[in-house]
């Protein structure tokens, strides 16, 4: 259970990082790295156009829901809310079948527009459990950003896009997006189209992986590889299984000299399984760093935080 009495703390960091954000999406208090103690189960994102969004990840008792509501009200009136024009409060309960989101301050849009390193992204709110942008891979968009220039992107496991739209922004010839779920492939077209982009130079794939490597070849061969899949889909995906099949694809899709960006989410899972399945699986690349994480994503173990390691593929 998380303690009331530290909720002080949950709006005192929130009211600090609040004026520093501008109109950029960004999480503002990180719980779940366990940093924060009586507080592990509790998030707030400011997105931008007044809206902060706090999610609740499991059931508490009526006394930290109470003294939330409370800490809410007196947060609202104070000169922070203020001073970055807030207007809207909402709370998802994660903790709750169907993720349902209470709203306490405002009207809650149905959908937001919200940007990251000046690119704009469309988010769901009150819809689903994710909305549409996974906020701890700020950094890993930036660097495909950065590195995307005049090179072919394969964009695995894609859900929105966000890679894609980080990588054309940077200047790619042509992505490559793949993801069985076409509604979130139709999201990351929207979010192409928000940033005034060219199309013609992305693709949408919306197949089940390993049923389709023939037609991601068909575009290949990459300059860079995105690997970011969800830890389990069922009938689909189980991380600790599949992940190897994909590896084993790499020599075949990459160049020589490209890159790979693997990806894991998983608290569970620490980062020398990636290492060690690509030297089972793909051992022409070599590893060359672990990108950081924002700051914003504070961790009490590294190791259980957002992992995304980059590999290359060696010239033999």
């Amino acid at each position: 259970m998380m303690n009331p009495d530290a909720l002080s703390t949950f709006f005192a960091v929130i009211a600090e990082r609040l004026p520093a954000c501008g109109n950029e999406v960004r999480r503002v208090f990180h719980g779940r790295g366990r940093c924060y103690e009586g507080l592990e189960q509790i998030t707030a994102d400011w997105l931008g156009s007044g809206v902060l969004q706090i999610a609740i990840f499991k059931e508490d008792e009526a006394a930290f829901y109470g003294a939330l509501k409370q800490g809410i009200t007196e947060f609202q009136h104070g000169d922070v809310w203020k001073e970055v024009g807030g207007n809207t409060i909402v709370v998802q309960h994660r903790d709750r079948e169907g993720a349902e989101t209470e709203t306490f301050v405002g009207e809650q849009p149905q959908q937001i527009n919200v940007v990251e390193n000046g690119l704009t992204y469309k988010l769901d709110l009150g819809k689903r459990q994710n909305n549409g942008l996974f906020l701890d891979m700020r950094l890993g968009r930036e660097w495909v950003q950065n590195n995307a220039k005049h090179k072919r992107v394969l964009n695995l496991f894609a859900y929105t896009c966000g890679f894609s739209v980080a990588a054309i922004e940077g200047k790619a010839d042509q992505v490559v997006n793949l993801d069985m779920a076409r509604s979130s492939l139709s999201r990351g077209r929207e979010n192409h189209q928000l940033n005034q982009h060219n199309l013609n130079q992305v693709a949408f794939l919306g197949h089940e992986l390993f049923k389709s490597w023939g037609k991601v070849k068909k575009y290949g061969p990459y300059d860079l590889v995105i690997i970011d899949p969800p830890s389990f889909q069922k009938g689909s995906f189980v991380l600790t299984k599949d992940y190897a099949k994909i590896l084993r694809r790499l020599p075949e899709l990459v160049v020589e000299g490209g890159d790979v960006l693997a990806c894991v989410n998983s608290p569970d899972i620490q980062p020398s399984f990636l290492t060690e399945q690509m030297v089972e699986c793909a051992p022409a690349f070599e590893f060359v760093s672990r990108l950081d994480n924002p700051p914003e994503f504070e961790d009490i173990d590294a190791d259980s935080a957002l992992k995304v390691m980059h590999f290359r593929h060696s010239a033999r």
